[in-house]
C-alpha cells in the first residue's frame, strides 16, 4: 500500500470540527481565503456541459466542499471512483441515488468507451506514479464521449514562486531547487510534469491549459495575511486570473487542463 492509499483509506477523510484531515492539511481554511477558494472551485462549472447524462469523478473523495455538488447538478448520474470506502459512504450521504459508487483503483475498474459526457479529476493525477500518469489520462479520454470535456486540476512545477526562487539562487550562486522532491521526503507521493507535457495528448484530443488557482496553500499562507487586506488581495488575484486565464496558467501553481477527444 503506497502513501496516498494509506492516508486516504485511514485518516484522510476523518473529520475534525467539520473539516477533513485532507482539508486541514492541504486547503487554506482561513477567513481571508474563503471567497477566493470558493470562487476557484466554481470556476470549473464554466467548462462542464449544461445538461447531459453521465459525469465521472475520478478520486471523488467524499465530495467534501459545497461547490463540488454543483458539478453534477445537470446530469442524471455522477459516477464516483475512489480508493476509500469511507469517502464513498460520505459521498453517498451527500448525493444519494444521484450517484454510482466504485471503490478501488481507477485502472482496475472497467467503464464503457465513449460513455461519459464529462470527466473530472481534481488533484489526483499528480499523486499517481509518474510512469502511469499518461495511462490514467488516456483512459479518461477513452471513456469520455468525443468532444466531451476531461477536466484535470494539476500542479505546475514551474510556477512563479519556483521561478523566482530559482532565479535568486542562480544569482547568488546557491543550489537550484529541485522541481520534484524525492517522494520519500513528502507526506504523499507527488510528481508533476511541466505544462508542456500535456501536448503529448494532441494526437487524440484538443488541449487547453487555463488557470485554476494561482497560489497553492503553502504559498498563500506565507504571502497573504489573514485579515481584510488579505481578503481584498485574494479578490484582486482572482480578478487577474479571470482576466488573464490562459496567460497566467504558465505561472500558476494549479493549472486547469481541459482535454476534448476528437471525433
Amino acid at each position: 500500500m503506497n502513501k496516498v492509499e494509506k492516508f486516504y483509506t485511514t485518516i484522510g477523510w476523518e473529520s475534525t470540527d467539520g473539516n477533513s484531515q485532507d482539508a486541514i492539511l492541504w486547503e487554506d481554511l482561513r477567513y481571508c481565503a474563503e471567497d477566493y477558494v470558493s470562487n476557484c472551485r466554481k470556476r470549473i462549472n464554466k467548462y462542464i456541459p449544461l445538461s447531459r447524462d453521465f459525469i465521472l469523478d475520478m478520486a471523488s473523495g467524499p465530495i467534501q466542499y459545497p461547490e463540488y455538488l454543483d458539478y453534477h447538478k445537470n446530469f442524471k448520474k455522477r459516477y464516483c471512483v475512489d480508493l476509500s470506502q469511507s469517502a464513498l459512504d460520505q459521498a453517498r450521504d451527500r448525493i444519494g441515488d444521484k450517484g454510482e459508487y466504485y471503490c478501488g483503483s481507477f485502472f482496475d475498474i472497467e467503464f464503457q468507451k465513449n460513455y461519459f459526457d464529462c470527466c473530472i479529476s481534481l488533484h489526483t493525477i499528480y499523486h499517481i506514479d509518474k510512469d502511469l500518469q499518461e495511462s490514467a489520462v488516456r483512459k479518461l479520454l477513452d471513456i469520455a464521449k468525443p468532444n466531451a470535456p476531461v477536466i484535470v486540476i494539476y500542479s505546475n512545477p514551474y510556477n512563479l514562486i519556483f521561478r523566482l526562487v530559482r532565479f535568486r539562487n542562480r544569482l547568488f550562486g546557491k543550489k537550484v531547487p529541485e522541481v520534484n522532491l524525492n517522494s520519500e521526503e513528502q507526506p504523499l507521493y507527488f510528481f508533476t510534469y511541466s505544462n508542456e507535457w500535456w501536448s503529448k495528448f494532441n494526437d487524440i484530443a484538443s488541449v487547453e491549459i487555463l488557470t485554476w488557482r494561482f497560489l497553492k496553500v503553502e504559498h498563500s499562507k506565507k504571502i497573504i495575511s489573514n485579515n481584510l487586506i488579505g481578503k481584498l488581495l485574494l479578490a484582486l488575484i482572482f480578478h487577474l486570473e479571470e482576466t488573464f486565464l490562459k496567460y497566467l496558467a504558465r505561472y500558476a501553481d494549479y493549472p486547469m487542463i481541459i482535454l476534448k477527444k476528437r471525433i
